[in-house]
């Protein structure tokens, strides 16, 4: 389970409700038949690949290094764990519907070097503080509620800014090589992770992951497209909270959306929950040593992948509605398994529970993301993505909160219990509605327009 969401968002990296073609500084997009992209949009696109392999790996292996940084150096309790994964996504709940309209607002190259500038700061700070002796637990949520924080901009940003790089006749094949590295990050990182601590200490590892970002930050630096500056906002505009309720109302308004929204939400509550205690299982309950935890926790990555390359064929074949809640059915009952680990072959039930739970949430989640971006007018994709990602994001640090209070009250395998029976239980919901009688999402009832301004 090497991400820190249970259900995340597919990048879409493209602005489709900005209706612009081409972005300032970038050649004319060919057509179906037009031309090749240029050699200078071949070498921009290499930079920020490259980007994307120092950000997303580097990322990964911090997701599993920062937590064992709190349970190895700092001895964390369960309460403690729980927290840190609450600051770290602390930003989703409290700056997650704003921040898409912020970045439109500035060049979002910018934001991203900011971002990574950012990183490169924070995860400096632990192994400074470490060696100066004054590592604590109150800076590790500070670090990782700023992380949190680059990574909502980050996101954001990176996903509007592949057009200025690419014509519309690449953008496909320049996602498809995108999200490669993401799920490659994914596979690898956390193996790599518990390597890397074992090997050279928790301190050194996020040391490196500074490096990383740094280089991210000289790569984006280096891609020679340029955008303009965004137009400030027309005179008189009443600001950003009518854009917001607009696409509060298409979410809310639309009975399909939000019964996929209280469904992903519910996931994502108990599933962040497990995230936030699996590495003191693991290490503390269990008693594998830190590169024995890296491996086992990038199963989830494994099963991610497995669903990637069958659901779009497991949707033909059975409907995409349909394949939505049963793939939450099949798969969450596959939790229960994690509670049961011990050392030795029992070990294989975290991993067999981890992988078949992770594939089953990755099916859910192509499923009901591209449902949504078919119902969705172009105008309010945006903020139908910061809506939806508002709602099923925000239950975060309320999951690391209550992961960690179950902890202190239950134990951690207590805990664990207790969510993952919450995360069988989360079908219901879907269950419960229009989407149990529908084959295919075409069936699915339209959204209520909007009241007038």
């Amino acid at each position: 389970m090497s991400q820190p969401t249970a259900a995340p968002e597919p990048a879409s990296g493209v602005d489709t409700a900005s209706g612009v073609d081409t972005a300032p500084g970038v050649d004319p997009a060919p057509g179906p038949d037009g031309p090749e992209p240029s050699p200078r949009q071949r070498r921009d696109f290499r930079r920020f690949m490259a980007s994307h392999v120092c950000n997303e790996l580097g990322g990964s292996i911090t997701y599993v290094a920062l937590p064992l940084t709190a349970v190895l150096t700092l001895h964390a309790s369960a309460w403690e764990a729980g927290l840190l994964a609450a600051a770290e996504s602390a930003a989703f709940l409290l700056l997650g519907l704003p921040a898409g309209a912020w970045v439109d607002r500035m060049r979002r190259r910018d934001v991203m070097i900011a971002a990574d500038l950012a990183r490169t700061v924070l995860l400096t700070a632990v192994p400074v503080a470490w060696l100066l002796d004054a590592d604590s637990m109150p800076l590790l949520y500070v670090v990782a509620l700023l992380l949190g924080c680059a990574r909502l901009f980050g996101d954001v940003a990176d996903q509007s800014y592949l057009p200025t790089l690419v014509g519309r006749s690449t953008l496909i094949e320049g996602n498809s090589r995108l999200e490669t590295v993401r799920s490659g990050a994914e596979l690898a990182g956390p193996g790599a992770a518990g390597f890397l601590v074992q090997l050279l200490g928790p301190a050194a590892t996020l040391a490196g992951q500074a490096v990383t970002s740094l280089t991210s930050a000289v790569l984006l630096g280096r891609i020679e497209a340029r955008e303009e500056r965004p137009a400030p906002p027309e005179a008189g505009r009443a600001g950003l909270w009518p854009e917001i309720k607009e696409g509060l109302h298409h979410v809310l308004g639309h009975r399909v959306l939000r019964l996929i929204a209280l469904s992903t939400a519910s996931v994502n509550l108990f599933l962040s929950g497990i995230f936030a205690l699996e590495t003191l299982f693991l290490t503390r309950t269990v008693g594998l040593p830190p590169a024995a935890v890296g491996w086992v926790l990038t199963t989830s990555a494994l099963g991610s992948v497995l669903a990637a390359l069958v659901t779009q064929r497991l949707s033909h074949r059975v409907g995409a509605a349909r394949l939505t809640w049963l793939s939450l059915l099949a798969a969450m009952p596959f939790g229960l398994l994690l509670p049961l680990a011990e050392q030795g072959w029992r070990t294989g039930l975290f991993v067999l529970g981890a992988l078949v739970q992770s594939a089953g949430v990755t099916t859910y989640n192509i499923c009901q993301v591209a449902y949504r971006q078919t119902v969705c007018p172009p105008h309010l994709l945006g903020r139908m993505t910061a809506t939806m990602r508002f709602l099923v994001w925000g239950v975060l640090p309320v999951s690391g909160l209550l992961a960690g209070a179950l902890g202190e009250l239950a134990g951690v395998r207590g805990a664990l219990w207790i969510l993952t029976v919450g995360l069988t239980l989360t079908p219901l919901v879907l269950l419960c509605s229009p989407l149990r009688r529908m084959r295919d999402f075409e069936e699915a009832p339209a959204p209520v327009p909007a009241p007038a301004q």
